[in-house]
């Protein structure tokens, strides 16, 4: 039947566009057995109208109907209802031009044009170029090309001369993100290569335009772009240091990103009430200070072998609280601190400061010396605070690190220590009156008692100057040992309990990143989290003390795990997101708005602790080689859930990994484990899914390896059999010698055909473990410098008692050199010009740019 002229009029143009675009090409192959009314050139014609619409040019203004299509790409009924109606009607369907130019060899018998290969374009070519061009009309933004006269030919054999030069391009960079070891060298393009280059992309460029929403839409699916088109730029070339610019555009950007939410997220005075006491500070004598002592007074005997420097064969024993002199070339720092290094942390200071740097630390008494999880325990502990000088890229510092003063204490040993990451430094020179002291930081100390200690850390000078005047006789101790009354303690529980806590031991700490940092949160052996209000005023939460501290109450608590938590981290860009790792093998990310589930729970494997990375929206992991499986054991990066990635698999390792830190001025994670080596991976932009991202061994590196060899005549090479069995250390520090080997971190070219990168990969397949003796060389904390004045240096410890600090030199970047200088000179501006200050004089020595 036939429908009314009005409504087969409203019918054509609702669907004539989609006619157009849809059925043509196949009209056009129904077409082939039949006769197409054509002029005397027997080329059919075509004009195009103003609008770019081809015109109906035949005879009769008929088209001849097609053959019934078979079952496969059968056209719906509505379809072939409109085109039997269009041919009853003679209103035959408009032809686009575009679809000539997309038509292959096989079409030339129509008169169509025809490349000059010969070769039919596949069918998938045609189909994406159809798709492409509907997405064009709909955009209104379609490219209309001029109207083709008779034997105009040109365009053709240009499109297929730019689709050749993409398949080949494609088929170089395939063949460039190869993962054969023989094609890693560097390629240094010819000016050849570039100027061809060069004419490709400008040729594209006619052909890719492309609207906006168009764009963001692909780049919403993770499409690969081209040349004119691109959803990010391509980093090509290698970077001054000798990496390639890919693997360093994220460090660029994680400093810029840094600094800018520090000025949101930091601020410069919080806590103005609790500031040091000099009353509260007493020194002890010899005989009072000899409890809390570390048992050893001499270090085991170590060396340092340095990459392109010859090895000398000096072997060092250090006294404790001693350390060597920093090296000239390399700047690394060795220090021993008399202990096995359990506990460790930066103390930080402003941006700009250029302020000495400290790190606080804490060693087992003795290097037998094991400490029960289960249950509550004190005993003597010491807490160190070294200072370590004026950091810097370029120099370094030309002083010995020193002990500046420790802290005794009687809640058992020390599992975590937190600083308050701002508003805690002022001036060493401010004036304060007596007794208050100028303060360095708020530390809190999570103790195997269950309780979380609140200290304020003067500044060394201010704490020396102090208690100058109170010393009557030489009977102090030569170091600063003083037992300080603490600013608050913070236990769970409530007043009505009154007894001490059923939580367990407390392993971790994470401090509120996000001003005015008034929450500590913490994770027990029970699997409990608890978070406390350090700035509350609730009777129910805050007992105020009869010596002048506080007791703090949680104001939140909830069961984590079904085991002891871990590790704890808090999110650095949103303070409402929490990650803790647990015993009980699992990772789980929590909302604190909604605690009553975790927004993801994630269970792989014994993980010992996390790193939360200010860009990145998950956390990076160390394990315990226990659980893992063959192959995975080492660092991982987990997603929270928001966008569904996979792990990305950073670094293996053979051994267990006791502790990882990351550095968010360098988008780069270290991590030390079982066997003695430390190293570091510069993560890809994990923005978008890792697992796009190729050859992830370019993108680790050792920083140094700890060997431990005997002392027998045989040397390194009676190896590992001529070792003692035994994990007595008395008899394991007299047969054998800890060997350092460091890498040179000024520069990463040829890296990996360098001694350091060769022994890693082969550590990490061959690599065995001796797990029945003791692992004098084992590496248990790691923690990157949370400063940007000293924002390259990595300071690790382990089971030797031994404290290194190293400056990777080779990761600094031309965007963190720049807003060094901007942050030293606004610094300046707000305290340099203070009478009596040092930070004018400590800029007039600083390098210029």
């Amino acid at each position: 039947e036939l429908l009314p002229l009005g409504e087969l009029d409203a019918l054509g143009h609702s669907e004539e566009a989609v006619e157009a675009t849809k059925s043509q090409s196949k009209t056009v192959r129904n077409q082939k057995t039949k006769s197409c009314p054509s002029d005397s050139s027997g080329q059919a014609p075509v004009e195009t109208e103003a609008h770019g619409e081809p015109s109906r040019t035949s005879e009769n203004g008929s088209v001849p109907p097609p053959k019934a299509p078979g079952k496969r790409g059968r056209k719906p009924k509505t379809e072939m209802l409109l085109l039997k109606l269009s041919q009853d009607l003679e209103c035959p369907t408009p032809e686009p031009i575009c679809v000539q130019k997309m038509l292959g060899s096989s079409e030339a018998a129509e008169g169509l044009e025809t490349p000059p290969s010969g070769r039919p374009k596949r069918r998938a070519a045609k189909v994406a170029l159809l798709y492409l061009q509907e997405l064009a009309e709909e955009l209104t933004s379609v490219y209309q090309p001029p109207a083709p006269t008779e034997g105009a030919q040109e365009p053709e054999p240009e499109l297929e001369h730019i689709q050749k030069k993409r398949r080949s391009r494609r088929r170089k960079e395939e063949e460039t993100d190869s993962d054969d070891p023989a094609r890693d060298a560097d390629f240094v393009p010819s000016k050849e290569v570039l100027l061809q280059a060069e004419e490709e992309e400008g040729s594209d460029a006619p052909l890719s335009e492309v609207s906006e929403p168009e764009l963001e839409a692909l780049r919403g699916h993770g499409v690969k772009m081209s040349s004119a088109g691109r959803s990010k730029p391509q980093c090509r070339g290698l970077a001054p240091n000798g990496f390639h610019n890919s693997i360093m555009a994220p460090v660029e950007k994680c400093s810029s990103l840094t600094c800018s939410l520090r000025d949101q997220k930091y601020s410069q005075w919080e806590f103005p009430d609790w500031i040091p006491l000099a009353h509260k500070w007493t020194c002890l004598s010899e005989s009072e200070a000899a409890p809390y002592l570390p048992t050893e007074e001499k270090s085991p005997l170590f060396s340092i072998q340095r990459e392109g420097i010859e090895d000398d064969g000096v072997l060092y024993r250090v006294n404790r609280f001693n350390s060597l002199q920093p090296h000239e070339e390399r700047l690394d720092v060795s220090f021993f601190v008399g202990g096995p290094v359990w506990a460790m942390e930066w103390c930080p200071s402003p941006e700009g400061s250029a302020a000495s740097q400290y790190v606080a630390l804490y060693c087992h008494r003795g290097m037998e010396e094991t400490h029960s999880m289960a249950g509550l325990h004190g005993g003597p502990a010491l807490l160190q605070l070294w200072g370590l000088g004026t950091l810097q890229q370029e120099q370094g510092s030309a002083d010995k690190a020193g002990l500046a003063y420790a802290i005794a204490a009687d809640h058992g040993c020390v599992w975590d220590m937190k600083f308050c990451p701002s508003g805690a430094w002022e001036l060493p020179t401010t004036a304060r009156k007596h007794p208050q002291m100028s303060r360095l930081g708020l530390l809190a100390v999570a103790f195997s008692d269950g309780k979380v200690v609140l200290y304020s850390l003067p500044h060394p000078g201010a704490l020396q100057h102090s208690k100058r005047t109170q010393v009557k006789d030489g009977s102090f101790h030569k170091y600063v040992i003083c037992k300080v009354q603490c600013i608050a303690m913070l236990q769970v529980g409530s007043i009505q309990a009154g007894n001490a806590s059923e939580c367990g031991q407390c392993f971790s700490l994470s401090w509120m990143p996000s001003k005015p940092h008034h929450h500590l949160a913490a994770g027990f052996y029970d699997g409990t989290v608890a978070v406390w209000n350090l700035l509350t005023k609730s009777l129910l939460q805050c007992v105020r003390q009869p010596d002048g501290s506080l007791k703090l109450y949680p104001f939140r608590c909830f069961l984590a795990h079904d085991h002891a938590v871990r590790s704890i981290e808090w999110c650095k860009a949103d303070s409402n997101f929490l990650v803790t790792a647990g015993s009980d093998r699992k990772i789980k990310f929590w909302d604190l708005r909604r605690l009553y589930e975790p927004i993801n729970s994630i269970k792989r494997f014994l993980s010992t602790e996390v790193a939360w990375l200010l860009p990145y929206n998950g956390v990076t992991v160390a394990q315990d080689n226990c659980y893992a499986s063959y192959g995975l054991c080492g660092i991982h990066y987990i997603d929270a859930g928001y966008l569904g990635f996979k792990a990305y698999f950073v670094a293996p390792r053979k051994g267990t990994v006791w502790s990882i830190s990351g550095s968010d001025w360098l988008n780069t994670v270290a991590a030390g484990d079982i066997t003695g080596e430390l190293v570091a991976a510069v993560l890809p932009d994990l923005a978008i899914n890792p697992l796009n991202v190729k050859r992830s061994s370019d993108r680790r590196f050792p920083v140094y390896k700890a060997d431990l060899l005997p002392c027998s005549p045989a040397g390194a090479e009676g190896g590992e059999q001529a070792l003692p069995k035994t994990r007595l250390y008395s008899e394991m520090v007299t047969k054998s010698y800890i060997r350092f080997c460091d890498t040179d971190l000024r520069s990463f070219k040829n890296f990996p055909s360098r001694e350091p990168m060769r022994r890693m990969h082969t550590q990490e397949v061959k690599a065995e473990l001796s797990l029945d003796r003791l692992q004098l060389e084992s590496l248990h904390k790691v923690r990157f410098s949370p400063n940007l004045d000293s924002h390259g240096w990595l300071v690790s410890g382990g089971q030797a008692g031994i404290v290194r600090a190293h400056c990777l030199v080779g990761l600094a970047s031309g965007v963190g050199h720049q807003l060094l200088l901007e942050r030293r000179a606004r610094f300046s501006s707000l305290y340099g010009d203070k009478p009596g200050s040092p930070i004018s004089a400590e800029h007039s020595a600083l390098p210029a740019e």
